[in-house]
């Protein structure tokens, strides 16, 4: 009898402690999902559109007013921060006096038509030298803020390794924004590996992907994407591309499938749609749709140009991809689509003018804002049937864009790389309600939270708000 009472006790304690982390694991999914919409876990915002759906930041500032804080990031990068309750977190890379292995001659990469890297290349435009792998070691940082001061609370020095490969001059070796499942922060540092760190700076696990090649070596810029316990990262090179999905509390494996495409700088979207989870991603060859589950093709879609940076959005059981480099297309495409759709009426609808090669579009209140290749040259259009609001409109004070458009407040921003901001009121006319300027250029994307605006410069973390 003492045996069988024993025996139930445990079988009953087992019973107890199966449901209590069935409620944990729900009470927690359930609490990242209230805390989402107020805060900034990723790339592109809660919704991966651009949007701060609870925010209300200042229509006006300049470097004097209404900044609440100013902090010097040491580095260099264009990473987006990302925000997640009191703190901000946001990656960089410190170049050290440290001297690596000697860099090979066949290393350096060429640019059809120009020559070496360094000997004749554009090296005030983003070329140059800058393509050359560099001889020194840099320190990869993860970097943790205060939310109402902007004074560092810890960094973390995740890797310190040279790196095989230059970048583009208009970036650097930490473009790569954080992300967050609301349990554990996850960065990329691409070739220099992924990254889980607990909140309080610690890493948890790493994982080495191999070194990436890039078209003409410009270097990597990919952000990783959580979703609950899944993390994608998208790695397209000019070797063999391939997207992979972590375990997010592992690092191992779950599934990799290969990708037949060259080199893009596109960040993955998640999304669900009828019961699934789908992970897209723009390419050069095909727009693609994987189920998140197990890497199946859902489908995919022809038509795109080439170097893809701009990242997909969706909204109403649509996604819209995007590019515009040598050509412009924009192609929306249902979510329930099944197979290769190419050429056939299951698009939707297409655009092939105006279209960004850099900033992704924003998608907000069922329009679609979106620049033309790297100008300010906006465009607004109808989201469910591609009809336009107005096209090529041109904004004198942003003549090159990086950053993505951003939308709050019921508001639209659009910050250009010399650090001029324009704020538009939305509407079937363009109208222009503010343009603002910091004294620094801007490269990384918008982030609203609350009543703050953060801007990264090339030096500093802006907090702009008017509750100073």
């Amino acid at each position: 009898m003492q045996r069988v009472t024993i025996e139930m006790c445990f079988r009953n304690l087992a019973i107890w402690l199966a449901v209590v982390a069935a409620f944990g694991v729900t009470g927690f999914a359930d609490d990242f999902e209230a805390l989402r919409l107020d805060n900034w876990h990723q790339w592109r915002g809660p919704n991966a559109d651009g949007v701060g759906p609870k925010a209300s930041p200042p229509t006006t500032w300049d470097e004097t007013t209404y900044i609440k804080w100013k902090a010097a990031i040491p580095g260099s990068g264009c990473s987006t921060p990302i925000v997640w309750k009191d703190r901000i977190y946001v990656t960089t890379a410190v170049k050290t006096d440290k001297k690596g292995k000697p860099i090979a001659e066949s290393a350096s990469p060429r640019r059809p038509g120009r020559g070496r890297a360094g000997q004749g290349g554009r090296a005030g435009n983003g070329f140059g030298a800058s393509l050359t792998p560099p001889e020194n070691l840099y320190q990869f940082l993860v970097l943790c803020l205060d939310r109402k001061t902007g004074k560092t609370i810890w960094t973390t020095t995740v890797t310190e390794q040279q790196p095989h490969e230059g970048h583009h001059g208009h970036h650097g070796f930490a473009s790569a924004s954080p992300t967050t499942n609301g349990k554990s922060l996850f960065v990329s540092f691409g070739s220099r590996g992924i990254f889980c760190l607990d909140f309080d700076g610690q890493v948890l696990w790493e994982r080495d992907l191999g070194d990436m090649r890039t078209r003409f070596g410009f270097g990597e810029g990919v952000s990783p994407v959580v979703h609950g316990d899944s993390l994608v990262v998208n790695w397209d090179q000019e070797d063999a591309s391939f997207i992979t999905c972590l375990d997010a509390t592992t690092g191992k494996d779950k599934w990799r499938v290969d990708r037949d495409e060259p080199t893009t700088w596109n960040t993955p979207l998640i999304v669900e749609h009828n019961g699934v989870t789908q992970v897209i991603v723009n390419g050069t060859n095909r727009s693609r749709s994987y189920d998140l589950a197990d890497g199946r093709l859902i489908w995919e879609c022809g038509g795109q140009f080439i170097n893809p940076i701009p990242s997909p959005v969706a909204a109403g059981g649509v996604v819209y991809c995007m590019t515009g480099y040598r050509g412009f297309a924009l192609y929306a495409i249902p979510l329930d689509s099944t197979g290769d759709i190419t050429g056939t009426d299951k698009i939707l609808w297409r655009r092939d003018e105006g279209t960004p090669y850099v900033a992704s579009p924003l998608l907000c209140e069922g329009l679609l804002y979106f620049v033309k290749d790297r100008k300010g040259i906006l465009s607004c259009v109808k989201a469910d049937t591609g009809e336009p609001v107005y096209t090529a409109k041109r904004l004198e004070a942003v003549p090159e864009i990086y950053s993505s458009i951003g939308g709050a407040g019921g508001k639209v921003f659009v910050t250009s790389r010399d650090g001029a901001t324009v704020v538009i009121q939305p509407g079937p006319e363009l109208k222009i309600l503010a343009t603002n300027r910091l004294d620094e250029g801007v490269d990384a994307s918008p982030v609203f939270v609350g009543d703050d605006l953060l801007l990264r410069g090339t030096e500093h973390l802006y907090c702009i708000s008017e509750d100073e």
